[in-house]
């Protein structure tokens, strides 16, 4: 039997492909991890990021009622993400609460999504604002001076200056409050 010769060169070459092919599965390996290992998401908006300012809706009047827009805009400086229901409740000129916060889902066909928001874009949440004076446990009927305004998922809050009446005792739900939705 004999052996054959194989040339150096040719060893050589032999060797550069089997090290070449047994790289591919690493290479492909660490491109992968790196891609799911850094991935892209957009941060919530903080409260200190947003101006958030309320706004009668057009025609938004009915019996009992009527319907404003609580819009938030966000002026962070980057992209960000709104998701849910704001916290509302009205305030005295002191900041102090009066009566109960709005509830929420006041329209439960309105589907919860997340709303990611470029820098100057805003977004809004529907508010019904009913007419305490349709409640006799709301009496007396003091005036607000403003609301203040949890965007979704925050702890800070924003007072929104608007004069409007508002229920003086708690129990008595008569505002209600949206989830965020695109402008």
């Amino acid at each position: 039997m004999q052996l054959s010769t194989i040339s150096p060169r040719r060893a050589i070459g032999a060797a550069a492909i089997a090290f070449a092919a047994a790289l591919v599965p690493v290479a492909a390996l660490a491109a992968t991890s790196s891609a799911t290992s850094r991935p892209a998401s957009t941060p919530a908006c903080a409260t200190s990021g947003l101006v958030i300012w309320f706004a009668p809706q057009v025609g938004g009047g009915y019996a009992g009622g009527y319907y404003y827009n609580i819009n938030f805009t966000n002026l962070s400086g980057h992209a960000c993400t709104l998701r849910g229901y704001p916290g509302v409740s009205a305030v005295s000129l002191t900041g102090h609460q009066i009566g109960s916060p709005a509830g929420w889902g006041i329209n439960p066909g309105t589907k919860v999504h997340t709303i990611t928001l470029a820098e100057g874009a805003t977004a809004r949440a529907q508010l019904n604002v009913g007419d305490p004076g349709k409640w006799s446990q709301c009496s007396p009927f003091p005036t607000a001076a403003g609301l203040r305004v949890y965007p979704p998922g925050q702890r800070a809050s924003k007072v929104v200056p608007y004069p409007l009446g508002a229920c003086g005792h708690t129990g008595v739900v008569w505002m209600g409050a949206g989830p965020v939705q695109d402008n």
